[in-house]
């Protein structure tokens, strides 16, 4: 399968975020109009749901109390629906799907997994190296349906997040001029665990391109209700340090400090108390990670791109989900490399620096 060179679209400085939305739909309308209309989640499940009365009562506190906290991202999604032309509930419901999917009825069609957005990261903070290397990974059906958005805010702060069409930039990596990077991992907390009509894991993730240090942005996460819960790897790219955050609902977060031992994450909860539901694809890569060799920064992208296990690979290409990309950021070189195609052959598309007040970048 083979995807059009991701796009970057340079945005801002905007005087309003609805203004911000509208441009970044607008150049995007194409993408995010064919996204909506493939994404079976979206046209199977999500709409179907959001028609019946009992859905209203859970989105309308969605809407309400993301709205309330973070107006300016809201504003910014409902002007990115407007600007690509489609339905403003359609561009919710796939912002929210994660605080959404947990509360459908219980039917055959509503009992399958959402894998939307499995990832895999290896990090590490040694005295020869500090990287932070990250696959995404999603549903296939978001293949040729991402892009980078480069913004400048009224402020003169920029960023620039990887972006699903029709989503808040970022649900997947992303850095700004603080010299704040981060990746993320979606995890599996059990129904018990999830609070309904809490914030979306997209509005905190919008929120952490703003965050002016790693500090600011721990704080950022504590200060979020989160209706579900996520996996942040949180990278200070200026003084060396990476922290990896497990957050659940009920305020609940575990912060783990990655140094020289390295470190995988995949889609499974390590180190915050939390019941989850079991997924035999992290398990699997878990299990593989620990003996694939880790010493280099060649390790670290052989060990995304490792594809030996043939039911659930490290890099995937389909049937179900597919790895959009791969992510490298360099600590001590200060850059952040995107790799189109498996890491292994180093097919790079970008090459940001993250050193400097202006985002450089090289194709």
């Amino acid at each position: 399968m083979e995807a059009k060179k991701l796009e970057m679209f340079e945005v801002g400085p905007c005087n309003y975020a609805y203004q911000m939305g509208f441009s970044i739909g607008r150049r995007f309308s194409n993408e995010i109009r064919s996204r909506l209309s493939r994404d079976l989640i979206l046209q199977n499940q999500l709409l179907p749901f959001a028609q019946t009365l009992e859905s209203q009562p859970l989105i309308r506190s969605l809407i309400d109390n993301n709205r309330k906290k973070f107006p300016r991202y809201w504003d910014e999604l409902i002007g990115t629906a407007e600007g690509s032309g489609v339905p403003v509930l359609d561009v919710i419901l796939i912002n929210f799907r994660k605080e959404i999917l947990p509360f459908l009825p219980k039917t055959e069609t509503n009992s399958k997994v959402d894998t939307s957005d499995d990832c895999s990261d290896v990090l590490v903070v040694s005295d020869s190296m500090a990287i932070a290397a990250h696959n995404e990974d999603a549903n296939v059906a978001l293949v040729g349906h991402t892009y980078l958005i480069r913004a400048t805010l009224s402020n003169g702060q920029s960023f620039v997040g990887y972006t699903y069409a029709g989503e808040l930039p970022s649900c997947a990596f992303g850095f700004n001029t603080h010299g704040l990077a981060f990746t993320l991992n979606s995890v599996p907390p059990s129904e018990g665990e999830i609070v309904a009509g809490g914030i979306g894991r997209n509005f905190i993730s919008r929120d952490l391109l703003e965050a002016n240090s790693i500090d600011d942005a721990l704080k950022r996460i504590h200060a979020s209700e989160v209706s579900v819960g996520h996996s942040y790897n949180l990278i200070d790219t200026r003084s060396r340090k990476i922290l990896n955050v497990e957050t659940a609902s009920r305020n609940r977060v575990s912060v783990c400090e990655v140094r020289g031992t390295p470190f995988f994450h995949a889609n499974m909860y390590l180190h915050l108390q939390v019941e989850q539901v079991q997924d035999d694809n992290s398990t699997s890569r878990q299990e593989r990670a620990t003996v694939l060799p880790k010493g280099t920064k060649d390790d670290f992208l052989s060990l995304l791109g490792d594809m030996d296990d043939k039911r659930y690979p490290i890099y995937m290409t389909g049937p179900t989900l597919y790895t959009l990309c791969t992510a490298l950021i360099d600590l001590d070189d200060q850059t952040l490399t995107i790799i189109e195609g498996n890491p292994k052959n180093g097919k790079v598309s970008y090459v940001f620096s993250t050193s400097e007040r202006e985002l450089n970048t090289s194709p």
